[in-house]
């Protein structure tokens, strides 16, 4: 047994610091946390709110291996990641393992290097207990929201739901996103590019500076061009100098890999953590863009080597969002004389992603010229103006030049592409080659894709960027929002154009409104969005999930006490959830009434079901028992018209004969289905059961009786519950509901087994279990 014990979360991370400490060093990993609140109870105190931890069955062998090796080091050192959840993980550890403060030393690094970890054995320190309580004071508010909010959602909408504080705020977000985008009106006008050709013969392009409303005011101001005689007024050159961004970080980083890579904010951040405990970049969890001196003093070294001193410029960002650490450091490699590295696709897309982030934060400015020329109209107030730039130093835009102008989108946000401009002189005349009005029309939100998300929850302060990617998928997975495309539609739009002496009216199409990858609120997030906006307006306000933040922050520097902050929440929280319980209505939340059958004069209605968005038809008050429907695809609660609630039950519908039964489409409790024979087949939630064919049917219908084929193994006629079925680990017996496994040697033959040879198994294993003692069973109540 070693002297010194080392404890780090992952087993990567040990890995690679194990390489950089000598001998007398024992690293071992924790797996993350070895303790937490209990999974299936409150585990919070309502008086005192303190919390009541236990380690998870999962991890009772790692504390043992960990308790038994830290009783024989002289030291424990706890090299958690620096951050808040970080330091909670050395808090457990400490307090789990029985260490003692004086065999104990808390150290943190923001790189995994040989210098970085040498320097922090040197500098140990105690374990922040500020900030181990802000995230306690974060751990056991999120407990109480989660656990008084669901069982609300389960009584008033649907069972099973659950509730988020951050999550909620996301997810209205994206709901309010859609509604704006439902309530869009659109307008219209028409924009006015010309062509002209100066002396030399170039070609120069311009737009006019102002748009018309109508297509009669866009065809006679072309019109009046038609004998007018266009020049140079006048000719504006001014220097424009373009700097680079700050380094990566957190938030950033997911936001430009989603933008150049295509990568999702989770995939970000688990390439980034290999990444850094591979000792490949610094820690990737931070809201800080500063960089240390080290990295200042390599970077001026490699641009100096590689590109010429002129191309320097040393740079300290500082952070400017509320809550930063400039203690810590924005995302970097830890060598930057290593442009690239080994690895996978994905880890070197990423490191070259941060690698010139960093490298071109420390250099000089990309200096370009614009210039703007203005094309006066004989007679005429209106001018066109012809924009176009040159480089004249590219400065840092040299480490981008294989992503050409569009290392421009990292810096102010001006992402227009110009052309240069042949060369003119003031009063210059310019031949006319052709003047288009294009009708143009105002451009509707866009939904939120993971990025966007990201930039909008840091820009509302809203979570922590290290949570984000958590958040996003946490949301999908209780299916309040989902990944998808829209199709678009096509639009028409016209084009009046002066070429000579004639006006040519011509009319076109394009595809617009297609989107990929973008977050879409469900029937479900919805309903449960205006629910709790309705019931619980603090929780689902911006400003105070914010504001939660600020305390966190206020809680790490020791400013307020954890209790403190919980105890105002809980106390505001409590009546609300209260109220909300107590709360009858007389519809369902989230119920729509859509108007009456016109053939039975019934309310037809859509609502949450138990398995999700129905339409019903009829209701308790009118003696009969009601039908329901579930929705279609891309069919939604808040839009689906009583025409198309009505088509929904049609259903059932023969399709046709196949093997002398009836192939049936129905609709039940768990979606559409297709009947044959006594055998059910589920229709896919893509597929709109109005439109699936008898072929189509006979084909799954097919498929389902070969899988019954070959799952029922063999039957027997002594005894009809008795039988041989083939599983996902293979051949078992199934008896009297009870399931019996088959021993490997008989796999071969089960089809042939006897019905002496099965009986006997049932009775040997039968005898077995009742041997054990019988588990006991708790119910909640």
């Amino acid at each position: 047994m070693k002297d010194n014990l080392v404890i780090v979360e992952s087993p990567a991370k040990a890995k690679t610091i194990e390489k950089f400490l000598g001998d007398k060093y024992a690293v071992l990993s924790s797996y993350g946390h070895i303790r937490d609140l209990k999974k299936k109870s409150f585990s919070v105190d309502e008086k005192t709110f303190a919390p009541q931890y236990e380690v998870p069955a999962d991890k009772v062998k790692v504390v043992s291996l960990l308790k038994e090796q830290a009783k024989g080091a002289s030291m424990v050192w706890l090299a958690s990641d620096e951050d808040r959840e970080g330091e909670a993980i050395s808090w457990h550890l400490y307090e789990v393992l029985g260490l003692k403060p004086e065999k104990t030393r808390r150290i943190v690094f923001h790189e995994i290097t040989k210098p970085a970890i040498l320097d922090a054995i040197e500098h140990p320190r105690q374990i922040d207990l500020n900030l181990v309580n802000a995230q306690q004071a974060r751990r056991v508010l999120d407990r109480i929201v989660g656990f008084k909010l669901s069982p609300v959602l389960w009584r008033k909408v649907k069972p099973s739901l659950s509730a988020g504080r951050v999550q909620s705020v996301a997810v209205r977000l994206i709901v309010e996103r859609e509604r704006e985008i439902q309530d869009f009106r659109l307008e219209n006008n028409y924009r006015i590019t010309a062509i002209f050709h100066n002396t030399d013969g170039s070609e120069v392009k311009a737009e006019l500076s102002r748009r018309f409303p109508t297509a009669e005011e866009a065809r006679a101001f072309l019109e009046s061009c038609k004998d007018s005689h266009f020049s140079v007024q006048d000719i504006l050159t001014k220097p424009v100098k373009r700097s680079p961004a700050p380094p990566f970080t957190t938030s950033t980083l997911q936001q430009e890999a989603a933008h150049k890579l295509g990568f999702t904010v989770a995939q970000t951040m688990m390439v980034a953590q290999h990444l850094y405990e591979s000792g490949r970049i610094t820690y990737m969890r931070t809201d800080s863009v500063n960089l240390s001196n080290l990295c200042l003093g390599a970077s001026k070294k490699v641009i100096a080597e590689q590109m010429g001193k002129e191309y320097v410029k040393t740079r300290q960002y500082h952070t400017s969002s509320k809550g930063a650490q400039e203690a810590h450091e924005a995302i970097r490699p830890t060598y930057m004389d290593q442009p690239q590295i080994e690895g996978n696709q994905q880890e070197r897309r990423l490191y070259d992603l941060i690698w010139k982030r960093t490298i071109a934060s420390q250099m000089a400015d990309a200096e370009l010229e614009r210039t703007q020329v203005t094309i006066s109209i004989d007679g005429k107030e209106e001018t066109f103006l012809a924009d176009g730039q040159v480089i004249k130093f590219d400065g840092f835009l040299r480490v981008y030049s294989d992503m050409g102008i569009e290392a421009l989108n990292d810096t102010d946000g001006d992402n227009e592409n110009l052309s240069t401009l042949p060369a003119m002189t003031i009063g210059e005349s310019l031949s006319r080659e052709q003047i288009v009005a294009t009708q143009r029309f105002s451009q509707r939100p866009v939904r939120y894709n993971e990025a966007s998300l990201v930039r909008k929850l840091e820009e509302l302060g809203i979570g922590r960027p290290s949570t984000y990617a958590t958040t996003i998928t946490t949301i999908q997975q209780r299916e309040y929002v989902e990944k998808g495309d829209k199709p678009g539609e096509e639009r028409s739009y016209q084009t009046i154009t002066l070429n000579g002496d004639e006006i040519n009216v011509e009319l076109h199409t394009t595809l617009v409104g297609q989107e990929r990858g973008k977050l879409l609120p469900t029937d479900i997030g919805i309903v449960v969005n205006d629910f709790l906006k309705e019931n619980f307006p603090e929780i689902m306000d911006y400003n105070f999930t914010a504001d939660i933040e600020k305390e966190f922050d206020d809680i790490a520097e020791g400013k307020t006490a954890w209790e403190v902050v919980v105890r105002k929440f809980y106390d505001e929280f409590e009546p609300l959830v209260e109220k909300s319980v107590n709360t009858h209505t007389e519809h369902k939340v989230g119920e729509r009434l859509l108007g009456n059958d016109p053939a039975t004069g019934v309310p037809v209605t859509v609502k949450i079901g138990r398995f999700g968005p129905v339409v019903q038809l009829g209701g308790t008050s009118t003696g009969k028992r009601p039908r329901f429907a579930q929705l279609a695809t891309g069919q939604k609660l808040e839009t689906i018209t009583l025409e198309e609630a009505l088509e929904l039950f049609r259903l059932p519908r023969k399709l046709g004969t196949y093997e002398g039964e009836p192939v049936i489409i129905g609709a039940g409790k768990f979606g559409p289905y297709i009947s044959h024979k006594g055998s059910y087949v589920s229709i896919p939630k893509d597929t709109d059961p109005m439109e699936v064919t008898f072929e189509q049917a006979v084909i799954m219908v097919h498929r389902k009786h070969v899988e019954e084929a070959e799952r029922h193994l063999r039957t027997f006629s002594e005894d009809a519950e008795l039988e041989v079925l083939n599983g996902r680990y293979g051949p078992y017996i199934i008896y009297k509901g009870n399931n019996y496994r088959l021993p490997k040697a008989m796999h071969e033959r089960a089809k042939e087994l006897t019905y002496e040879e099965c009986m006997q198994i049932v009775n040997e294993q039968g005898e077995k279990s009742a041997e054990k003692p019988a588990k006991r069973r708790f119910s909640r109540k």
